[in-house]
C-alpha cells in the first residue's frame, strides 16, 4: 500500500483546482492517503491526477473510498435517446462520448458545448462527488470549466441574499446540453426537484450557491418575472471568470470534483474528432440551508 510520503498537491488556479502527484490510483490506498486526498479536496474542490492508466474496476474501487457509488440515472422514455448509448451497460458508469458505431451513439452527451450544471442536481440527493477519466480526447477543445460556488455565494449582494434566504429553486433535467429546461408546462414526467438556493456544505460547514444555468429554472414563491431576473443575476455571478478553473484534458487525466460547491461546463470541440471519458459518482444526501 502507498503511504502519504511523496504526495504533492499543487494549486492550478486562484479559483479552485489542484494537481495531485505521487499516487498510483491502480493500487490500494491506506486510510492516511485517503485522508490527505480528502483534505486537499475540501480545500481545492477539484483534484487532477495526470498520467493514470485506469481500468473500470480501478476507477470504481477508488471512488468507493469516498462513499456509496452512485447509479447512473435512467432518463424517461421520451428523453432516452439523449442519455443512453449502446455501451451504457453498467449502472455505476456513464460514458461521455461523441463516438458512434454503425450510426448509434456509444455513450451520452457527446457533442458540442455543455452549459454549467450540477450532476444529479435535479434529484432529491444530488451526487456528492463525480470522477471522470479521459480515454480519448480531441486535439483541441472539450475543456471542462469548474466554478467555485463558495466564491459565488460570497459575491451575492447582501440585499439579494436577504430576499432569497430560505427560498428554494426548481432544478429540472430535460437532458439538454446547451438549452435551459422548460418548467412552464407539465413537468410531472420529467426529473425535477426543489433545493435551497443557498446550502451549507455538510463537511466544511461553508455556505455555497446551489444554482446552475442549464437546470435551475424557477425560484419558488416568486413571480415568473422576478424569479427570472434574480436567477439571471445568480447565473452571472456563478459564471464569473475569476471563479473558474479551466481544465484542458490530456490522455490519462483523472479528475474528481465536489458537486455541492462547484458547477461545471464544457467547451465545444471538433465534431469529427473522437472524445471518450468514463464517469462514476458517489451518492449524496438531502441538501440543507
Amino acid at each position: 500500500m502507498q503511504g502519504v510520503v511523496g504526495i504533492e498537491v499543487t494549486p492550478l488556479s486562484t479559483a479552485c483546482g489542484a494537481e495531485v502527484k505521487g499516487i498510483d490510483l491502480t493500487r490500494p490506498l491506506p486510510a492516511t492517503a485517503i485522508a490527505t486526498i480528502k483534505e486537499a479536496w475540501n480545500r481545492h474542490l477539484v483534484l487532477v491526477f495526470r498520467g493514470q492508466t485506469l481500468s473500470q474496476d480501478d476507477q470504481l474501487r477508488f471512488a468507493a473510498y469516498f462513499g456509496e457509488l452512485g447509479d447512473r440515472k435512467n432518463a424517461p422514455e421520451e428523453l432516452r435517446s439523449r442519455a443512453e448509448g449502446i455501451k451504457q451497460d453498467n449502472q455505476k458508469i456513464l460514458l461521455v462520448s461523441n463516438i458512434k458505431v454503425d450510426g448509434k451513439a456509444l455513450g451520452a452527451f457527446g457533442e458540442g458545448e455543455f452549459w454549467f450544471h450540477i450532476d444529479g442536481g435535479y434529484t432529491p440527493r444530488p451526487y456528492r462527488y463525480t470522477f471522470l477519466y479521459a480515454i480519448e480526447v480531441p486535439s483541441t477543445g472539450g475543456n471542462t470549466l469548474f466554478s467555485n460556488m463558495y466564491k459565488a455565494y460570497e459575491a451575492v449582494p447582501a440585499g439579494l441574499k436577504e430576499k432569497l434566504r430560505g427560498r428554494k429553486a426548481l432544478h429540472i433535467h430535460e437532458y439538454n446540453r446547451a438549452k435551459q429546461a422548460n418548467s412552464s408546462g407539465d413537468i410531472s414526467g420529467i426529473p425535477h426537484h426543489f433545493h435551497p438556493l443557498f446550502i451549507t456544505h455538510p463537511d466544511t460547514g461553508r455556505k455555497t450557491l446551489f444554482v446552475d444555468r442549464l437546470m435551475t429554472t424557477r425560484i419558488e414563491g416568486l413571480s415568473a418575472e422576478e424569479s427570472s431576473a434574480m436567477l439571471d443575476q445568480l447565473y452571472e455571478i456563478g459564471e464569473r471568470r475569476e471563479f473558474i478553473f479551466e481544465h484542458v484534458w490530456r490522455l490519462g487525466d483523472f479528475v474528481m470534483w465536489d458537486n455541492r460547491c462547484t458547477t461545471h461546463a464544457r467547451t465545444d470541440f471538433p465534431k469529427h474528432e473522437r472524445r471518450l471519458l468514463r464517469r462514476c459518482t458517489v451518492e449524496g444526501e438531502p441538501l440543507r440551508e
